[in-house]
Formats: C-alpha cells, sequence, structure tokens
C-alpha cells in the first residue's frame, strides 16, 4: 500500500470485518462491507482488510469479489493457511494475503501464528501466494523465533499482534502494559534488521495507538473493530480521520489538537 510519501508517513489499512458482522447478525444487505470501504477511502484510507474466514461469519465470498472490482484500493486478504482459502487467494490475487490463526470457537483472532512452529505447513502455501504476485505476510507475535521463521519461509512483511499490549492498557495493568510495548518495540527493530516490512494491529484505539504508531520500524497499522464501534457515535469517515490524527502526532507529523 501506498501514502503520498511525507517523511515518516505511516500506512492505515482499515479492516471492514466486523460491518459485515452487523450485517450478517440480521442478514440481509445492510450495513454494506463495499460502501465502507468507499468510505474509509474517502476518509484517507491507504487499503481495506477482510478476512476471509471458514465459517463466513463476516466477510463472505460476494464481497471478496466486490472488493476486488469496485475498490482502488489495495486489498490486504486475512486468511487461515488452508487449501480452500490458498485456491480462493490464487484466483482473486489480491495485493496482500496476511496469514493467521483461525479456530472456530473464537469471537476474533486470538494471539499470533506459530509460525516457527508451523513451518512445513506454511511453507507451500506462503510459495504459491509469493508466485501469484501475492504479497504474503504473517500474523505473528513479538517473538524474535517468529520473526526469523518468517525469513525462511520467504514472507516479506510481518504484522505484530498488538491484541495483548491494548487489553493490559484496558484492564488497567500499566506497568505490564510497558513491558509488552518494550517487547514489541524491540521485536519491531529485530525484524527490520531481518529485512522484513514490519505492521501491527488487533485492538488499537485512540488512547493506545500513539505509541505504536510511534515505533519508527512500524510502516503499517491494521485497524477495524474500534472505527467501527465508534463509527456509531461519530461516523465511519470521522473515526478514521480521527486515528489518522492520532498516528501523525505520534508519527511527528502534525501538532498534538
Amino acid at each position: 500500500m501506498q501514502r503520498d510519501g511525507r517523511p515518516g508517513s505511516l500506512r492505515l489499512g482499515i479492516n471492514i470485518d466486523h460491518v459485515a458482522t452487523i450485517r450478517n447478525a440480521r442478514g440481509g444487505l445492510h450495513p454494506d462491507p463495499l460502501r465502507a470501504a468507499h468510505l474509509a477511502a474517502a476518509a484517507g484510507a491507504d487499503g481495506i482488510t477482510a478476512h476471509l474466514r471458514e465459517d463466513r461469519r463476516h466477510i463472505r465470498d460476494t464481497d471478496i469479489e466486490r472488493l476486488m472490482a469496485e475498490i482502488d484500493l489495495p486489498l490486504n486478504l486475512e486468511m487461515a493457511a488452508t487449501d480452500e482459502m490458498a485456491a480462493i487467494a490464487l484466483r482473486h490475487r489480491p495485493h496482500a494475503a496476511c496469514i493467521v490463526p483461525e479456530r472456530r470457537e473464537e469471537r476474533t483472532t486470538e494471539g499470533g501464528l506459530d509460525a516457527a512452529g508451523q513451518e512445513a505447513h506454511l511453507q507451500p502455501i506462503v510459495a504459491r501466494l509469493a508466485e501469484a504476485g501475492i504479497r504474503v505476510s504473517l500474523f505473528i507475535e513479538a517473538d524474535p523465533r517468529q520473526f526469523e521463521a518468517a525469513v525462511r519461509l520467504g514472507a516479506p512483511v510481518v504484522e505484530i499482534h498488538t491484541g495483548r499490549y491494548c487489553d493490559l492498557h484496558n484492564d488497567g495493568h500499566f506497568a505490564e502494559r510497558d513491558r509488552e510495548l518494550a517487547r514489541i518495540a524491540a521485536a519491531a527493530r529485530h525484524g527490520a534488521e531481518l529485512g522484513l516490512e514490519v505492521h501491527a494491529g488487533h485492538g488499537l484505539a485512540y488512547d493506545t495507538v500513539g505509541p505504536i504508531a510511534a515505533l519508527p520500524e512500524v510502516k503499517e497499522l491494521n485497524i477495524g473493530h474500534f472505527l467501527v464501534g465508534e463509527a456509531i457515535f461519530i461516523g465511519f469517515e470521522a473515526s478514521i480521520r480521527t486515528m489518522r490524527h492520532h498516528m501523525d502526532v505520534a508519527r511527528g507529523i502534525v501538532a498534538a489538537s
């Protein structure tokens, strides 16, 4: 995904899954994830992220088809490492495919992918996606072993799971939160030293995004659930523009207001 090239700028990918979650709660067509993607583009998003789960609990196959056909922004397809999902990605050829862990019983993605423990399984899937020109990323914990596995697998991008950091902040465990942030910062540096492009995401909100956005090695954030929830109160475009402002303040691009 590309931005306007301002020094120090940080890309923002908008995850539209939970627009589809609301639609699917009642059935029908409203609210439309494609409309959300258009609004994200208007608000200055750099890309769209969508997770096509095995059980299709939010994003559906037709959503992916429409996003590929109608949205100019790059699509980041979150997917489990299965033959079914690999076939879908190869058929549509999105800009990027982020491989995530997936369990039927979880409400949302819980924790990072164990790339180090699943190299043999992941290797052919990563290779097939890469050969098709799809930029592969791995959604992993801030663990050096996982970053080194990403290099061996040939995945050029890693996305650091920030969920634990956000949970610790929300629960008021600030000393543990700071230790987790330090672990994320060290992992981001390690990833950059290995030649990986480092992204981050999961659970980020206005009050937690700043310290992550300030990490110079992080090139992209992917944020969704909080922005969809905030849209109930201030609108989707406004929620995205406000998040962008917090990111730009943390990056030193604009002054705090």
